[in-house]
């Protein structure tokens, strides 16, 4: 068997464009597309009402548990003890679900955590359903 190598056309200059750059810049090219295109076609119409400059005269209903850092129990900025403040959860776990207001429970950082333990017991027990803590963001 014989095999060809080289020619004499071998050693003349080669007048092809090299499109191995522009083949990696249409890649490159490509790529950003695809990547682009999800973000345009996630939109959702919502159809909001004009803005206007009245106030909101809404209130939201809702009761605040303020708990100190000498422990005491405070029933809208009203001092309580934990058996006054256990007849007034029971008298909000008595009134239907979708009217009793939101119990907002706002320990201080030097309260007992004993003290926030039995607030939050005294809650569950009664049957409140709506309860958030405020002040959270103090502690971060």
């Amino acid at each position: 068997m014989a095999m060809a190598v080289g020619n004499a056309a071998e050693d003349a200059p080669i007048g092809d464009m090299n499109t191995t750059p522009l083949i990696d810049v249409m890649l490159v090219l490509l790529i950003m597309f695809i990547i682009t295109i999800p973000v345009q076609t996630h939109a959702v119409k919502l159809d909001l009402p004009p803005p206007t400059n009245l106030p909101n005269t809404i209130k939201p209903d809702f009761n605040q548990v303020n708990i100190d850092f000498l422990n005491a129990i405070y029933w809208n900025n009203q001092e309580v003890t934990l058996e006054q403040l256990r007849g007034y959860l029971d008298t909000i776990g008595r009134m239907p679900l979708d009217d009793q207001p939101e119990l907002r429970l706002k320990p201080e950082a030097m309260s007992k955590y004993d003290v926030t333990v039995k607030v939050m017991a005294q809650a569950q027990q009664a049957g409140i359903t709506k309860m958030g803590f405020v002040g959270n963001e103090a502690y971060a």
